[in-house]
């Protein structure tokens, strides 16, 4: 099955009753969760905790860290929170630690766990766009990164969401490129 081909697929299946703004975030998530799980398609476990480049990153942690961050944030929508917020300024300081790209050796983190966590994930964050207030705001964890006393709306989550998705696809793709020469879109 060709990358166009898995598009097609994915667009089919966002409801055709949603309003465009909805519909637009739905079409923008398939496609880049598309992207990246393209890009691990057909690896070996051993292969998705390579690391080739420079970068610490392997597939199955930035699988990992995308699936966790989209969690987060639906979890932000719903409850104002976001797990492991507390601990961001730490790991916003040079050299620190980034545990949520890390693997463990457990059955939980092998490229299948991983991918079923995140059709999971996805089903779930799929089912909010389609239902929640999308002006519905909390206001920000503390982060070195954000202004204080900043809100965000389910609106502007989604698209951090995205964002996050669409940048680590990138990494994925240049690692992939790196062990095996595949290249997502080419």
């Amino acid at each position: 099955m060709t990358t166009a081909d898995s598009m097609s697929e994915l667009l089919a299946a966002v409801p055709a009753d949603l309003d465009g703004e909805r519909r637009t975030l739905l079409e923008t998530l398939a496609k880049h969760r598309m992207l990246l799980r393209h890009t691990v398609a057909e690896l070996s476990d051993a292969d998705a905790r390579r690391r080739p480049t420079a970068s610490a990153l392997t597939l199955a942690g930035l699988l990992k860290h995308v699936e966790g961050v989209e969690r987060g944030w639906v979890d932000f929508i719903l409850t104002g929170t976001v797990e492991g917020a507390d601990g961001w300024e730490q790991a916003a300081e040079p050299g620190a630690e980034r545990d949520d790209f890390a693997l463990d050796d457990s059955d939980s983190d092998s490229l299948a766990a991983l991918l079923e966590r995140y059709t999971a994930t996805a089903a779930r964050t799929d089912e909010l766009v389609a239902t929640v207030d999308l002006d519905l705001s909390h206001p920000l964890p503390p982060a070195p990164w954000f202004p204080e006393e900043m809100h965000w709306s389910a609106r502007q989550v989604f698209a951090h969401i995205v964002g996050e998705t669409a940048q680590h696809s990138g990494h994925a793709d240049i690692i992939r490129e790196t062990i095996d020469g595949r290249k997502t879109m080419g």
